[in-house]
């Protein structure tokens, strides 16, 4: 061995060109190997440090959590730089927990109708319609689609759909989720549909060209659309139907889409479909759209489209075009200084940047900020770059909750949001930014249980402080605000001062959602939330709960308690 080493030595002294290109090659194949286990595993990004709140027990009376927000100030008080909001991610589904154990190996047939009649019993919110046959050059179902050829799921496809508000979502090859208004094809055998859903064995996701589809009976009608076009409801004929829908047109080859592309040439931004007769306008006090009907009311086909409604004479199936409605767009400064600061107030994730959207078509008044935030700026918030004392906005937006903070204000809108929503919505917003998601590494890594140590307790505390020292503070749930948006801006534009009228505010209803508003087609698909992470929040959600009852307030919302 020491001969062998010798004459290599000997060898490299007389050619030392040939030893320093092995010597590079060596490190060259250390460094790819060195790499190679540092990117095997999750990538994670270093969390916060650990509030010294996160170990206090969240069971403490309404005083011990007084006394709590004093451990969390300095997360209450973080600079403008650390501050968070927005909504959420979708990605992952279950393995099933059996795969291993035997199966029924019935024929396809039998394997579908089985899957069907399981899928009926679990999702309430959709009905299987059958089997379908697809083509590539034109599909059944001609709304969204996506694939996921690992984890496709019946829930997955299905909760996509509803929530773009599509009638109808069919599964394709396994993998494949096709969402659409209209099914264009012919009924196929159900033994033809058998491919088990790559995320879950236990379903039928279609087969080769073959699709299963499912009737949404709980799509968000809100949502729905056909086209362009959201579908805004089943409705009554108002009385002074011309003087309210002032355009109308005979189409006895009615359809939504004819009716809706007449109206948006005609520059309405509602399009109302009354049997054979297309009606157009805006929501006004003599069709408000706030009283919907039951939607077997307007089930009567369309005369050009089989699988679409169309109204009748007497109840009109109404559509909201893509006809801005400019009657609420108009913002400005305040003409004078205000003689008071109004705080809108809400811990990060709550909806703050969509209530303030609202608060500006509302009252036709920029809204200003404790903070400075360019990309809100830069989407029409004009009001950003005013310091928050110049007086020249209606209300400003803050996370604080310091005695300080909260003193500087002569009134305040408090915005509160369900903990669990708001905490995912502000992770995702510190991860993704406004309108972006986490990635599945962060929820998966350290920083998700570190994110929710630190800051569930900031949400009770933030509110406790502001009930505690504001003056004048009014209450609004950010889930009464979507459930009923008319009721609870009347509410607030009345703080603030401002008369607002009716038509005006029927106008934000149609312009509702704004420039931040997160896309559905990622929401997670398991629960991010611990059993002990649930116990700790669910004591701050009591602990809140009290505090509001003993203000003579009517509490949390019921959705608030684990689920």
């Amino acid at each position: 061995m020491a001969k062998l080493l010798l004459k290599l030595q000997r060898y490299f002294r007389r050619k030392p060109v040939r030893f320093f290109t092995l010597l590079a090659l060596y490190l060259a194949a250390g460094s790819l190997v060195f790499l190679h286990s540092g990117f095997s595993g999750e990538p994670r990004v270093p969390g916060s440090p650990r509030s010294p709140a996160a170990a206090e027990g969240p069971g403490l009376p309404y005083l011990g959590v007084m006394q709590l927000s004093r451990g969390v100030k300095a997360a209450a008080t973080m600079p403008a730089g650390g501050r968070r909001h927005g909504p959420w991610f979708k990605s992952t589904s279950k393995e099933p927990s059996d795969r291993g154990k035997s199966r029924d190996n019935g024929g396809p047939r039998s394997r579908a109708l089985r899957s069907r009649s399981g899928r009926e019993k679990e999702e309430d919110r959709a009905r299987y319609i059958g089997c379908y046959e697809d083509n590539t050059r034109q599909r059944t179902l001609r709304g969204m689609s996506f694939f996921d050829y690992k984890k496709m799921t019946v829930f997955r496809c299905q909760d996509n759909c509803a929530e773009r508000g599509y009638l109808y979502a069919g599964l394709e090859f396994g993998a494949e989720c096709y969402c659409g208004h209209k099914i264009q094809a012919s009924n196929a055998s159900e033994s033809e549909c058998n491919m088990e859903c790559k995320g879950e064995r236990s379903n039928i996701c279609g087969g080769i060209n073959r699709l299963s589809i499912y009737r949404l009976e709980l799509a968000q009608e809100s949502a729905r659309r056909y086209g362009s076009a959201i579908f805004r409801g089943c409705f009554r004929r108002p009385e002074n139907v011309s003087i309210a829908l002032p355009a109308s047109q005979l189409m006895l080859n009615m359809s939504v889409d004819k009716c809706v592309d007449f109206c948006t040439e005609k520059e309405f931004p509602l399009a109302a479909l009354a049997g054979t007769t297309c009606r157009c306008g805006f929501p006004s006090t003599l069709f408000p759209l706030h009283e919907r009907e039951d939607e077997q009311l307007c089930a009567h086909k369309c005369a050009a489209e089989e699988f679409e409604s169309c109204g009748s004479a007497d109840f009109l199936l109404v559509y909201q075009t893509q006809v801005q409605d400019n009657r609420c767009m108009d913002r400005r400064f305040l003409p004078s200084r205000a003689k008071q600061l109004v705080a809108l107030a809400s811990f990060p994730g709550a909806g703050n940047t969509w209530a303030r959207h609202l608060i500006e078509l509302a009252t036709g008044f920029y809204t200003g900020s404790y903070y400075f935030d360019g990309s809100l700026y830069n989407k029409g918030f004009k009001g950003e770059r005013d310091h928050w004392r110049s007086g020249r906005t209606i209300c400003i937006k803050t996370h604080e909750s310091g005695q300080k903070e909260i003193e500087s204000f002569d009134s305040a809108i408090l915005l509160i949001r369900n903990p669990y929503k708001a905490l995912m919505a502000e992770f995702n917003r510190k991860y993704g930014g406004h309108i972006g998601f986490a990635a599945h590494a962060h929820w998966k890594g350290k920083e998700w249980p570190e994110f929710v140590a630190n800051y569930a307790p900031w949400w009770a505390t933030h509110t406790l402080d502001w009930l505690r020292y504001g003056k004048k503070v009014l209450v609004v749930h950010f889930e009464d605000l979507k459930r009923d948006l008319f009721v609870q801006l009347q509410r607030m534009v009345a703080l603030l001062g401002v008369t607002a009228c009716e038509d005006r505010l029927l106008c934000v209803e149609g312009q509702k959602d704004g420039n931040f508003k997160r896309s559905g087609l990622r929401k997670l698909e398991y629960d991010p939330y611990t059993p002990e992470m649930r116990k700790t929040i669910g004591g701050y959600i009591r602990t809140v709960d009290a505090a509001l009852k003993l203000r003579n307030l009517s509490g949390v919302p019921e959705d608030y308690y684990p689920r």
